[in-house]
């Protein structure tokens, strides 16, 4: 008896076929994948984020009802201080006179000490606003031809510096030579060479430090916002010393006020930006591109820095630049970051 089977089993060492590749028909989802469609990819280029978000929180004003609550706060506040303080001095006046008047003196002195630095608030706003009239008379003189009005801007700002070491030459210089000159425009012109000529070196000097500064602090602490807490420091800081040295005096209101002005002007003028001609001027044939972008941004935020301290100091300056160059975002820049970033350029093209 023989076993029927419909089909024998193929043997163990018959070769089996070569699997089939797998075949999905995606012709529709092939169509809707257009790379044009796709988002695109972030711009690395730096942009200076720390400056530019400076400038948005120095020009930020706040609503009228902000305003309101504010003082309204800070009148309840001022209230509340004084009746403790009196209920305080009172009272040690009641329990012992000896404490009573040691804490009375020690109030008078603190009101006098507050007044004082009112006084100097607005004396620095006064010297701010003598400077910006200047600036406009001398202007006014040199469009109108008008020999009488330079010559009483000069005689305004020989005064103005008749204190500081550092202008005595020019004004030696300007005593002797003013007399010959009859026109207005060479009048200024002389007035401005040889009194401003050492103070916008000074100037230039403390812009480029306040650049420096905030180069290095972008591109060596990785920390959040301390760029921009290390920016807003050093633009204030940077605007104080400029207005000192052009004979402002401002003080910690009026440096405020002057770094709004100064952002306000450059975010009107869309210059809080890096155009792509700045951004060529420190490195040419793309090294910047071999760098760290934090190194970058560093690099950025020290040039935006150059042009607030750039802006600032025709602001703070008695006279508009006329004979002397107005000086350059470039230049300055490159000699502030000379150090920062003269070696890394070195390295890359090595």
């Amino acid at each position: 008896m023989t076993d029927d089977f419909s089909s024998d089993p193929p043997p163990f060492d018959t070769p089996r076929p070569p699997p089939r590749p797998l075949l999905l028909e995606l012709e529709e989802a092939m169509a809707e994948a257009d790379p044009a469609l796709a988002d695109q990819v972030p711009e690395l280029t730096p942009q200076g984020a720390a400056m530019q978000t400076a400038a948005r929180l120095a020009t930020r004003r706040g609503s009228t009802l902000g305003r309101l609550t504010r003082w309204v706060l800070g009148a309840l506040f001022s209230l509340v201080v004084s009746v403790a303080a009196w209920d305080f001095v009172t009272g040690l006046f009641a329990q012992n006179t000896a404490l009573g008047w040691l804490a009375f003196t020690l109030c008078g002195l603190a009101v006098f000490l507050l007044l004082l630095l009112a006084l100097r608030e607005a004396s620095a706003y006064a010297r701010m606003a003598r400077l910006d009239r200047m600036r406009q008379a001398a202007d006014a003189a040199r469009a109108k031809s008008d020999l009488k009005a330079a010559r009483a801007v000069v005689a305004s700002l020989v005064a103005l510096y008749a204190h500081r070491g550092e202008t005595a030459w020019g004004r030696a210089r300007l005593a002797e030579r003013q007399a010959e000159i009859f026109d207005a425009d060479g009048l200024l012109s002389l007035a401005e060479v040889d009194l401003l000529g050492p103070l916008d070196l000074a100037a230039q000097a403390e812009v480029e430090a306040a650049a420096r500064q905030v180069a290095t602090v972008t591109a060596l602490v990785p920390l959040a916002l301390a760029d921009v807490a290390t920016a807003l420091y050093a633009n204030l800081r940077m605007i104080r010393r400029l207005s000192e040295i052009y004979g402002g005096r401002s003080g910690s209101f009026g440096s405020l006020r002057l770094m709004r002005r100064v952002f306000a002007a450059l975010l009107g003028a869309g210059a809080i930006a890096l155009t792509d001609d700045l951004l060529g001027s420190f490195a040419s044939g793309g090294v910047l591109s071999k760098l760290s972008r934090r190194f970058g941004e560093g690099v950025v935020n020290g040039a935006l820095t150059t042009r607030v301290g750039l802006a600032a100091m025709e602001l703070c300056r008695p006279l508009p630049f006329h004979a002397r160059p107005r000086p350059g975002v470039s230049a300055t820049t490159s000699r502030a970051l000379a150090g920062l970033f003269g070696r890394t350029k070195t390295e890359a093209q090595g």
